[in-house]
């Protein structure tokens, strides 16, 4: 029986889910294994290299399972630990550093000295533990990481479908409008051009696109339209469920906007299951993607801290580091729920992943738009019920130095920073300032931070192409030169308020895609 406790690996049950019985012990599934990673001395000084913005220092895809990735007698180890449980390795990535291995409930709880049960939540059913994982004397160490034995959906959307209004609402309501993703670029004055030779990575959870709907909605907006490829990851699949008010709203929200700003880049949508391995996994697979090589990830899925073991936000936090010394950018929305992130304990939270430090996370705007020229920007907030920008304080990562001397500034009160601070950036999420999209042959609006993450990829695409190299990891450069950014002062996400410079709202403001287009390309 194995007796080491894996640290970080530690559940507890959904809030409102309930044990209603064992797990089938014949059920079968697959779990994936992060091992520890040779060098890490080196790749610390690669990620360095990264954050003070040297891409002389960049790792090329084909270097970096030799220098970076799992030690390859560590992976004989788990082979070995493997047979003795009777688990099936299904698949070994080194640069990765992930191990898949497939097995009964049964064999994996005698592996890892742990009990699968099933619980009833409001959102459906799950397979989960509680506690610790165990590992034996020889993993000890070697793992860093264990994913799939729960399969609890570990995310949600980060998108606002604007509902139609009815004809009582208040005289004081905003007026709504709507924008196609190359208006709002043109008002944030994104530089030219259409992301040539680029690629930009999209993460997705569930649901699907519509080639048909694709092809509609870019023959009216651009020249070309953008190839779309979507990826199979841990079996997950292209699947359109019919409902654009679900997670087909996400996925083509991430395509359309990508695809508007970036038409001649190429588009490939890593789909997996909504659980923190095959989360995790869609990521390290489109980081290491040696043949379709994205510049820039878009991930619009997203929940609280709180919701997450130590382990997985580890694991992602580290395949962010591996993306940096790559040279690419990843582009995190930081939420709808404002700064509780849905949790109801009465605290302030952050979404993760957004708050890893090396993810750009993008909060929300209001975008108020006269004759073509941004007239107002304010913080998002629909008040209760109607979603606002997530922002905040991490409660796991350490402030980052490139954030040091920040404030984070509740209502009148101000203080010093005392961890990572969310967002890094914004952009228009307002669903009545919302994206014209096309889901499921449906004509919608859809706003929130969803809507963000893409924005963002496709200026880095343009941005990319024009400086024919890929910007990278930029938050330390964004920070340095606040001015290349429209700072947003009015408003609040409930708990933290606007403020000049930097806030837990809009992070440093929203894109001038020019003077970013400047900054990135020097």
């Amino acid at each position: 029986m194995p007796k080491n406790p894996l640290a970080g690996s530690e559940r507890q049950t959904l809030p409102g889910a309930r044990a209603v019985g064992k797990a089938n012990p014949d059920e079968r599934f697959e779990v994936s294994m992060i091992l520890r990673r040779r060098a890490p001395e080196a790749f610390r000084k690669s990620v360095a290299a990264a954050v003070a913005g040297d891409k002389t220092r960049r790792v090329r895809h084909e270097d970096f399972g030799a220098q970076f990735g799992a030690d390859p007698n560590d992976i004989v180890t788990l082979r070995t630990f493997a047979a003795r449980y009777g688990l099936i390795v299904v698949q070994e990535a080194q640069e990765r550093r992930t191990v898949i291995l497939s097995g009964t409930a049964a064999q994996f709880s005698q592996a890892f000295g742990i009990e699968l049960d099933l619980f009833e939540h409001p959102a459906g059913t799950y397979r989960g533990r509680t506690g610790p994982i165990y590992l034996p004397d020889e993993l000890n160490g070697v793992v860093e990481a264990v994913l799939g034995l729960d399969n609890r959906p570990q995310a949600k959307p980060h998108l606002r479908v604007r509902a139609p209004r009815g004809a009582a609402s208040p005289a004081t309501t905003p007026a709504e409008t709507s924008y196609s993703p190359t208006e709002v670029a043109a008002f944030y004055g994104f530089p030219a051009g259409a992301g040539q030779g680029q690629c930009i990575g999209i993460i997705e959870l569930g649901g699907g696109y519509r080639p048909a709907d694709l092809q509609t909605y870019f023959g009216k907006l651009v020249p070309t339209a953008p190839t779309v490829t979507a990826v199979s990851v841990d079996h997950g699949a292209n699947s359109p469920t019919g409902n654009s008010n679900g997670p087909d709203g996400e996925v083509m929200l991430d395509i359309e906007v990508a695809g508007a700003i970036a038409p001649a880049a190429s588009i490939v949508v890593y789909f997996a299951p909504n659980t923190d391995a095959g989360f995790l996994d869609a990521i390290t697979t489109a980081v290491h993607d040696t043949t379709n090589k994205p510049s820039i990830i878009s991930i619009s899925w997203g929940g609280s801290e709180s919701a997450w073991t130590s382990q997985a936000m580890t694991a992602f936090d580290e395949a962010f580091q591996s993306a940096a010394t790559l040279g690419i950018t990843v582009c995190v929305a930081s939420g709808d729920d404002g700064s509780t992130e849905g949790v109801n304990d009465g605290k302030n939270h952050v979404d993760f992943p957004a708050s890893s430090p090396y993810a750009l996370g993008c909060g929300g705007t209001n975008l108020q738009v006269v004759n073509g020229k941004i007239s107002a920007e304010v913080v998002w907030n629909d008040g209760a019920g109607g979603g606002a920008t997530g922002g905040g304080v991490s409660s796991f990562f350490a402030l980052p130095a490139w954030q040091k001397g920040l404030v984070e500034t509740t209502g009148t009160k101000s203080a010093a920073l005392p961890k990572r601070g969310v967002p890094d950036v914004s952009g228009d999420a307002d669903p009545d300032t919302g994206y014209d999209v096309l889901v499921d042959g449906n004509s919608v609006v859809i706003g929130g931070t969803s809507a963000v993450a893409p924005l963002w990829a496709g200026l880095l695409a343009r941005i990319n192409a024009i400086a024919g190299t890929p910007a990278g990891y930029i938050n330390p450069q964004l920070y340095a030169t606040p001015t290349a950014l429209n700072d947003i002062v009015q408003g609040n996400n409930g708990g933290f308020s606007a403020s000049k410079g930097w806030d837990a709202c809009t992070g440093l403001g929203s894109p001038k895609g020019q003077a970013i287009a400047t900054l990135l390309s020097r």
